[in-house]
């Protein structure tokens, strides 16, 4: 087996607040800022910069529209932000696998 390579990860997915958004865009579809804001417990600013690096890298996408006189953004997973997530979680799976198996550098 070969042992997992750690600098293979996905920084553009590994950090939490960016897994966090690309999990809850996978399990729940589209969502506008304020709900991530509120699901991921994180401030504007923060928040913001995040989702335009996982939009700069085509994870996501945006549409913006006004819902009365405010803005309203709304988040939905590109193809390329599902396979990003998807192989992370393999990496993540495989670690998982070596850990339970108790064996350096075994993994099931």
């Amino acid at each position: 087996m070969t042992p997992i390579d750690f600098n293979g990860l996905d920084t553009h997915v590994h950090g939490p607040i960016r897994l966090g958004i690309l999990t809850a865009l996978q399990m729940d579809g589209a969502l506008d800022f304020t709900t991530l804001k509120k699901r991921l417990e994180t401030a504007d600013g923060s928040l913001n910069l995040h989702l335009k690096r996982l939009e700069e890298n085509g994870y996501i996408t945006s549409k913006k529209a006004f819902v009365g006189l405010r803005p309203k953004t709304t988040y939905c997973m590109a193809p390329a932000g599902r396979q990003a997530l998807a192989g992370y979680l393999h990496s993540m799976r495989q670690l998982l696998a070596a850990l339970e198996s108790g064996e350096p550098g075994k993994a099931n």
